[in-house]
């Protein structure tokens, strides 16, 4: 039988942040094929900071609660400060998971990198493409 922490159940039962984002600056996925969950970030940034993120995920208690948690770390963050979270500091903030689900806390730290480095992906190239367009 597994057991949860009081914290991991709240961000199960009350997962914060979670619905899609249809105007975001960038989205960023991850799957783990050996379970079979999937989780994708979505992320509005406003001076290099997160001002805002969502999420969807389909998953077990612990990949809903490491999400929820993950995106609760990274609202209001740098994107230096978010690509710094680690799956050490989601388990952390949900003092514990159990051996058996500790991979889940991989899921949020790796969508939530292939989200920032999309929006720096997108942001380098509008900004090669404007100072491209205003050098002719």
């Amino acid at each position: 039988m597994i057991i949860y922490s009081e914290k991991v159940m709240e961000h199960f039962m009350c997962p914060q942040n979670v619905h899609s984002m249809p105007d975001a600056d960038a989205e960023g996925s991850y799957g783990d094929p050996a379970c079979g969950d999937y989780l994708t970030f979505y992320l509005k940034v406003k001076d290099s900071r997160i001002e805002k993120i969502s999420y969807l995920v389909f998953g077990c208690c612990a990949s809903i609660a490491t999400s929820s948690m993950t995106s609760v770390l990274a609202k209001g963050k740098t994107l230096e400060e978010a690509l710094n979270i680690t799956e050490e500091d989601i388990v952390r903030a949900l003092d514990g998971l159990p051996e058996k689900k500790l991979h889940c806390s991989n899921l949020g730290v790796s969508a939530l990198r292939n989200s920032i480095n999309n929006y720096l992906i997108k942001n380098r190239m509008e900004n090669f493409y404007e100072n491209s367009n205003s050098s002719r």
